[in-house]
């Protein structure tokens, strides 16, 4: 895909503009739902990453700060929080006994479905302006 380097419409802005903020509203929700539920926002993506992981990818620190996007050093902070509350529990592979592996307890995955549906309970009712702000965005390319 090309960028072109030609000015932007006010129709253009708008839509991005919009997007951006359905997304940052629906963000927000999931953020205030997690400190409500007294965790930290990066905790509950933690372990909505970790739930959520594709096949075939490996519960590993390293995995989990590529998808949050995080460096390792902020990841491990988060896990060892995580784990003193006993939402998660690292053990070693058994694969290979360098790497130290992630899953959530029982009590994470309580804590963590119960956040979850809510979400995607406000999830169904956020879609429409959502998918009209991205529509919007994709049209005006």
């Amino acid at each position: 895909m090309t960028v072109s380097t030609g000015t932007m419409s006010a129709a253009e802005f708008r839509a991005l503009a919009e997007f951006r903020y359905q997304i940052r509203l629906f963000l927000n929700g999931s953020e205030e739902a997690a400190r409500n539920a007294d965790l930290e926002p990066q905790q509950y993506l933690l372990m909505l990453a970790l739930r959520g992981l594709p096949p075939g990818h490996e519960p590993s620190i390293r995995e989990i700060a590529e998808r949050l996007q995080l460096r390792h050093h902020s990841v491990v902070e988060l896990v060892d929080r995580l784990e003193r509350r006993q939402f998660l529990r690292r053990e070693r592979s058994r694969t290979d006994r360098r790497q130290v592996l992630l899953h959530l307890t029982p009590r994470g995955e309580k804590i963590l479905t119960r956040l979850a549906k809510q979400r995607i309970s406000e999830l169904r009712t956020a879609a429409p302006a959502l998918v009209r702000a991205l529509t919007a965005v994709i049209r005006t390319m």
